[in-house]
């Protein structure tokens, strides 16, 4: 039978379809601690690719491809069908390889439609001028709150999960749920809310959206650090989250994590690779445009960030 929850249900949103089990295929980035994943139809070949990695080494200027290459190679092997590459928000801390994927599997790519907040506000950062444009038109596929799409026969649906970013959204397909660098693992707590456009209040609301799914959800994380030297996981249930995270278990009110993360961010470092992977990642994950000779420029804003 169908579950609907009181999310669903006080938001218009479609069901949460918990009898529907996608096939679901971590893939570890031990460089930038992010995990990607394949999401398969369990009734056809169909899948989708959830936040993708492309390898860079800043230092030298040299992107490779060896993470996507593992991703690419697993659909191959299975002699799947990419029909979307998901991304859940603008990540700061790596590069997308969808337009890398995209080539050689094909799929549409798909991102909340405030990407488009996020475009403005680092068009400006970045000084990137009248030719970038900042409408979205990079992606395939903008969404908004309660959009829905299917992954061969599997129905799924967006809730939008602002709060780390405005474009933050978290996708539910089936009884899993991917919900980005809005929640870690219980040990982990939450995500920052300190970058341009985020907002600890909004955070709060969003996580508290999400952790009125199912409590028998399985939720999946984009990112887990291990702490205190425990190995790396990177799924978990809404019932585990509520019951347990650190940061907005239930009885933590939002005043208290409001107060939490704001003192907590202050503390934070900006991520290693923000600079390369923002410029990259809010163009779908294109590299700018190349000058006359083809070579591609990264820009480092001074004194900005």
């Amino acid at each position: 039978m169908t579950e609907t929850t009181p999310a669903t249900a006080s938001t218009g949103m479609p069901p949460v379809e918990t009898t529907i089990n996608p096939n679901v295929t971590a893939f570890f980035d031990e460089a930038t601690n992010t995990i990607s994943y394949v999401v398969q139809d369990p009734g056809s070949r169909a899948c989708a690719i959830v936040d993708s990695v492309m390898d860079i080494d800043y230092a030298a200027g040299r992107i490779t491809s060896s993470s996507a290459d593992e991703i690419i190679a697993h659909v191959l092997e299975k002699n799947l069908k990419l029909e979307w590459l998901i991304e859940t928000h603008i990540h700061a801390d790596h590069l997308s390889a969808a337009p890398y994927i995209q080539q050689k599997l094909g799929g549409k790519l798909m991102i909340g439609s405030q990407i488009t907040t996020v475009q403005n506000v680092f068009g400006k950062v970045f000084n990137e001028g009248t030719q970038f444009q900042r409408d979205g038109s990079q992606f395939d596929r903008l969404l908004d709150e309660g959009d829905t799409y299917r992954i061969g026969t599997m129905p799924a649906f967006v809730m939008h999960t602002p709060g780390h970013t405005p474009a933050c959204m978290t996708h539910v397909i089936g009884d899993a749920a991917f919900v980005g660098d809005t929640l870690f693992m219980p040990d982990g707590g939450t995500a920052r809310a300190d970058f341009p456009g985020g907002d600890a209040r909004q955070l709060y609301r969003s996580i508290r959206r999400v952790l009125a799914l199912p409590r028998a959800m399985r939720l999946f994380m984009c990112h887990d650090y291990g702490p205190g030297g425990r190995e790396i996981r990177w799924q978990t249930t809404v019932g585990e989250e509520r019951d347990n995270n650190i940061h907005v278990r239930n009885g933590i009110d939002e005043e208290a994590f409001v107060r939490m993360r704001t003192e907590r961010d202050a503390t934070l470092a900006l991520p290693r690779l923000i600079i390369p992977s923002i410029q990259v990642n809010m163009r779908g994950g294109r590299l700018p445009e190349p000058d006359a000779d083809g070579q591609h420029f990264l820009k480092v804003p001074v004194n900005v960030l």
